[in-house]
């Protein structure tokens, strides 16, 4: 038996009784040879591709833009500056729509529904005219990314059995990685207008595959389309016997059959696990990863290295990549809080911020509360991305970039005292973990 997450003192505590394993955890070991719960987590995850793909397309594109010679698309430093951080505007309206989105239409839907501005946006960067265009393109791909951030780790976690939830908890970032990595291989190859259109490419396939998966099965249950919800988790476990985690998902939304009131928010049981998630995002984002992302070839191109910055970036891209794959191969393994500890951000603190902002959060706020988490970290983004460049022609490098350790060090201290393990806990466990109401936490 696993220690319980929290402290726990006398008979009354059960968070996570020792029961005889169930029909659902004897074929928790089968799953990994589940095809279809993969096939729906690609499917869903190439909308992080986008996001990734988007989010560092600046970073080849302003270096050649400051050297244009069309005065319409030439960008000086504010106007680079607004061309980086306008994305993460667009990530926080995302974000917004997500709270409503993600309950309204549901998690594949509203996945789905991100394709129309992301195509849009591309196609208005490959075709600029003018530095508006450009910006809106941006935002309109920001504004994808965001409704996309929010509902992707929701959809794979509600999809995925518990045993394999974490390495699947961990291909929203891998995805996202391999995106910017795409983007910075393609940008040694490609001119700007290309590398938009080559943008297109993703979102196209995600629509295509995605309209053959099915939706979450907690969502069409809080919906009240049970048999809908029983031949979604059959589909999704072709090989196991369903009924007993059927059963175990049915019993907790109808305990939940009604969405989250405001006043209910400051019941510590809900408040908790959404103010542990919110944290999380914004203390990633304070690590300083968007700016660095954004800004990466101009970053090089300030330095001394002794390789062109171009290939500075992909190099980056590359060793971010292999992180998060270990990361997706031990995340089941070690555990969540054992990666916070002691790895970088790919590693660390990039996936594993979006997995368990999924697994904390209470289902009749997952919806809402993701959103917010998203608009919180999303305009934390915007504030540093814009003001990045202007503190480096100020300060230089090193001033950032120490406020950015001291953020690390304080991320540390906030995992310690805050963050539960959640490792080969079901999500209506660990929503039992937080109903009991204790504050201490096991480490």
């Amino acid at each position: 038996m696993q220690e319980p997450l929290l402290r726990a003192e006398g008979l009354d505590y059960d968070t996570f009784p020792e029961t005889p394993a169930s029909p659902g955890e004897r074929t928790r070991t089968g799953a990994l040879q589940n095809r279809r719960v993969f096939l729906a987590t690609f499917a869903a995850v190439l909308g992080n591709f986008s996001f990734g793909y988007a989010l560092v397309y600046t970073s080849p594109v302003i270096p050649a833009l400051n050297l244009s010679s069309d005065p319409a698309l030439h960008l000086n430093k504010i106007q680079a500056s607004w061309f980086g951080s306008v994305f993460t505007l667009g990530a926080a309206a995302g974000g917004l729509s997500a709270m409503v989105l993600s309950d309204l239409l549901g998690r594949k839907l509203s996945i789905m529904f991100s394709a129309v501005p992301s195509a849009v946006g591309y196609a208005l960067m490959a075709g600029a005219q003018g530095l508006w265009m450009l910006l809106l393109g941006r935002m309109l791909t920001g504004f994808a990314g965001g409704l996309t951030a929010a509902c992707i780790p929701v959809y794979v976690s509600e999809i995925a059995p518990p045993g394999v939830r974490g390495a699947l908890g961990a291909t929203p970032q891998l995805m996202a990685v391999f995106g910017s990595l795409s983007l910075y291989a393609l940008g040694l190859l490609l001119p700007w207008r290309w590398l938009a259109v080559a943008g297109e490419g993703p979102v196209l396939i995600m629509i295509l595959l995605l309209s053959f998966m099915p939706n979450s099965p907690r969502f069409l249950l809080s919906r009240g389309r049970d048999d809908e919800a029983l031949r979604a988790l059959s589909w999704l476990r072709s090989d196991s016997d369903i009924h007993w985690e059927f059963e175990q998902i049915q019993e907790n939304v109808q305990r939940q059959s009604s969405r989250v009131s405001w006043a209910e928010v400051r019941d510590p049981h809900v408040f908790r696990p959404i103010l542990i998630a919110v944290l999380m995002r914004f203390l990633q984002q304070l690590t300083g990863i968007t700016p660095i992302l954004v800004y990466l070839q101009t970053i090089f191109d300030s330095t001394s290295v002794v390789l062109p910055s171009q290939q500075d970036a992909a190099i980056v891209g590359a060793v971010r990549l292999l992180s998060v794959l270990i990361a997706a191969v031990t995340m089941d393994l070690a555990g969540r809080k054992v990666l916070l500890y002691v790895s970088g951000y790919a590693m660390g603190w990039g996936p594993i911020t979006w997995l368990l902002m999924s697994e904390v959060l209470p289902l009749r706020a997952r919806g809402v509360a993701s959103g917010l988490c998203v608009l919180v970290s999303w305009l934390t983004a915007f504030v540093l991305t814009m003001y990045f460049l202007q503190a480096v022609n100020t300060f230089g490098l090193q001033v950032p970039f120490f406020f950015f350790a001291a953020i690390c060090l304080l991320s540390l201290l906030f995992t310690g005292c805050c963050v539960p393990e959640t490792k080969g806990r079901s999500l209506e466990q660990i929503e039992a973990f937080f109903h009991t109401g204790r504050r201490s936490f096991r480490h």
